[in-house]
């Protein structure tokens, strides 16, 4: 399958393979960088037909943001992690731990901990868990190992901002761990957002989408 998703189709192709690979809705949205509404519907939309069919409508109001070409590429992705860095110099803090949220945020935490020469953490959000049936109260969790928070300040680093929920949950439960965050960086922010939960958010891109939703 080709990793470069072109248009609606190929989204709604890449949901499936990731579905038929068990992956949950939650893991698929990280995966496509979309909403966890949006990783639903096109998990439906994968199988409400066996043949192609024209356009689909109805979906979810999301921006789908494939930062494939970088990821790929380990010199680009250093690239990028070292502007990453440098976004966050503006705190002009010396701060000596990074956490990525998993899965995305890791590969680009781990460069701008290089840039920075700071400890790498990582942060396993409840989204992963999530599914249509999942009714029940999810917890994310730390892993072991890499870094710990240990009452320390702490930088944030993911590769998107869909709606805030999963950047709001990694500040609280940093914030529960006892640390303290003192700014968030991601490639690109879907929300314009200039901070979560008090925190500045720094972004390379901002997506904003122009219209209303109808």
């Amino acid at each position: 399958m080709d990793t470069n998703m072109k248009n609606i189709d190929d989204l709604i192709e890449s949901a499936a393979d990731l579905a038929e690979h068990g992956l949950s809705k939650g893991e698929i949205a990280d995966e496509l960088n979309v909403s966890r509404e949006t990783a639903s519907w096109l998990v439906e939309q994968s199988g409400s037909t066996s043949e192609p069919s024209a356009e689909p409508s109805g979906g979810p109001y999301d921006i789908h943001v494939d930062w494939s070409a970088i990821g790929r590429d380990s010199g680009r992705l250093s690239s990028v992690g070292s502007a990453m860095a440098d976004l966050l110099l503006k705190q002009g803090e010396e701060i000596d731990l990074v956490i990525g949220i998993e899965k995305a945020g890791a590969p680009l935490a781990t460069t701008v901990s290089r840039e920075l020469d700071a400890d790498l953490g990582t942060y396993a959000p409840s989204k992963h868990q999530w599914d249509d049936d999942t009714d029940q109260a999810l917890d994310g969790s730390f892993s072991r190992n890499f870094a710990q928070i240990r009452n320390r300040d702490c930088y944030i680093v993911d590769d998107t901002i869909t709606s805030g929920t999963t950047m709001t949950e990694t500040i609280e439960a940093i914030r529960d761990q006892g640390g303290n965050p003192v700014a968030c960086v991601v490639l690109a922010d879907k929300q314009g957002l200039s901070d979560v939960k008090g925190v500045p958010v720094y972004s390379l891109l901002q997506v904003i989408r122009v219209g209303s939703e109808s």
